[in-house]
């Protein structure tokens, strides 16, 4: 009798921890946290999901992406820089990723350097699939860019992108013309 006593206050457990993460999950603004750091979507996917999805206030919106958005940024950046270097152990691979990193640094060197944080900052700020700070991370350690130039640059993309995607979002929520039909589906 005691061990289904057991048995019965363990499922129990189980049972409201479960009813906690899908509470927590269903939260729009953890929702609205876990789209802003997944990669290739981050404040892209976001906003728009805060604006048409939430009933969430557009400058709560703004701000929780940004800020989610650009403390992601150092993360990205300092993983990158460690992971990178913990294979270099395997000759063959750090063989590879020296050459394979000259080649890139040669072929964008020179564009790089000529626009350095603004160019990095307006390749993150871009709201297009392959931009952002993931892609932008990974070009300021190819470019050794340093990490205050990439975190002022990121700052900076983020909240470009930010604006774009809010601005086009609004439109396409106010029905103006041809961007309520790309964004917005017809019931």
């Amino acid at each position: 009798m005691n061990n289904l006593n057991t048995k019965l206050v363990v499922l129990k457990l189980l049972s409201e921890l479960i009813n906690s993460i899908i509470t927590l999950v269903s939260n729009p603004y953890i929702i609205i946290i876990i789209l802003t750091l997944f990669p290739f979507l981050e404040l892209r996917a976001s906003i728009p999901y805060g604006i048409f999805a939430t009933n969430i206030s557009i400058p709560i919106i703004f701000i929780l992406t940004v800020i989610t958005n650009i403390i992601l940024a150092p993360i990205l950046y300092f993983i990158l820089y460690e992971i990178i270097h913990l294979f270099f152990f395997i000759k063959p691979f750090a063989k590879w990723y020296h050459k394979k990193l000259e080649k890139t640094q040669k072929k964008i060197k020179d564009k790089f350097e000529k626009y350095e944080i603004l160019g990095l900052a307006v390749f993150i700020g871009i709201p297009l699939p392959g931009s952002g700070v993931y892609t932008g991370a990974i070009a300021a350690y190819l470019m050794n860019l340093g990490y205050k130039k990439f975190l002022l640059s990121a700052t900076i993309g983020v909240i470009i992108a930010a604006v774009v995607v809010t601005t086009i979002s609004l439109l396409a929520d106010s029905g103006i013309g041809f961007l309520s039909s790309l964004f917005l589906k017809q019931i």
